[in-house]
């Protein structure tokens, strides 16, 4: 008789992960999800609010402010060696605003850097830190049709330099993401169904050899998906949120091959980042553009992947 043991193989797709919202955590166009070791906070933006939001892990709380004068807020990044400031893109400036993470009001204190002067009808959008602390994030273009009028850019700053280009011809500059192992960068361009990989050089910052890594297109363009924010597992898996997909991807960037789709309870998913205290969680941000129902524009949590990320690197200025 035998009494062998038959382990069923697991559907990567029906993995139990476990999607939570976080309270009160609304914005109505949600974005930039940046997990802070330091404060263990979670810190994103309402982008067409001009506002900032904190969730305090252990407080399990989320504070909101208003930056004073402002009406666009596409990124949050705080300041190495200053926990009062923050890098935040408003419009086509990067601004440093001051915000004690509790107050409802906040300042804009000096601009750091401005680009396309000329194009007043774009505005910065999605931007991170590079491992070592440099800053890279692009533009869109803000009225009119975006995927017609590819007038976007992608950017690299570092401390004591200026803003370098590098890349042109860019439609919505979205999602970014590095791999300090294989030496690579990853970056989206919503405009165009994909994501890319570049060789990247840590020392220098500079990014070539770009190749499509992941397709997102459809049979029919109407049925596109839309890649937006991304983010990266110890492991080098590159997790894909999809502004009109209601869907995560957990995708290999080596092979293109999609290990886990991860489902939301809402349409527009904007973008995604690893914290709490072990780094396991998945943090999301979502949209309610476009009449949009409840629970659209609500904050989750994604826990129970078995998977863990890197934490946001403080720009250094």
């Amino acid at each position: 008789m035998c009494h062998c043991q038959f382990q069923i193989p697991q559907n990567p797709f029906k993995m139990s992960y476990k999607v939570e919202p976080l309270p009160d955590s609304y914005a109505g166009l949600g974005e930039g999800p940046h997990w802070d070791v330091a404060r263990q906070s979670l810190y994103y933006v309402d982008l067409e609010a001009g506002a900032l939001l904190r969730y305090d892990y252990k407080q399990n709380k989320v504070y909101r402010t208003q930056i004073e004068g402002e009406k666009l807020a596409s990124f949050v990044l705080p300041i190495e060696g200053n926990p009062l400031e923050f890098a935040v893109g408003c419009g086509r400036r990067t601004v440093i605003v001051q915000w004690d993470g509790v107050s409802p009001t906040a300042k804009v204190v000096r601009t750091l850097f401005a680009v396309q002067p000329e194009f007043e009808e774009n505005r910065l959008n999605d931007a991170k830190t590079d491992p070592h602390g440099r800053f890279f994030g692009g533009t869109m273009r803000y009225v009119g049709d975006e995927f017609v009028h590819r007038h976007g850019e992608l950017y690299r700053w570092e401390a004591g330099g200026n803003v370098t280009l590098v890349k042109s011809d860019v439609g919505i500059s979205n999602g970014l993401a590095w791999d300090e192992k294989l030496k690579k960068f990853y970056y989206i361009d919503t405009t165009d169904y994909e994501v890319k990989s570049y060789d990247y050089n840590f020392e220098t910052g500079v990014a070539s050899n770009p190749k499509v890594i992941y397709n997102l297109r459809k049979t029919s363009p109407k049925d596109h998906l839309l890649p937006d924010g991304m983010t990266i597992d110890t492991e080098g898996n590159i997790y894909v949120a999809t502004f009109n997909g209601a869907t995560i991807f957990k995708v290999n960037p080596s092979t293109g091959k999609v290990l886990l789709e991860i489902k939301l309870p809402t349409k527009q998913i904007t973008s995604v980042a690893f914290g709490g205290p072990n780094l396991d969680i998945l943090y999301v941000t979502t949209a309610a553009k476009f009449d949009q129902p409840a629970p659209a524009g609500t904050t989750y949590k994604v826990t129970g992947l078995n998977a863990k990320g890197y934490p946001g690197v403080n720009l250094k200025i």
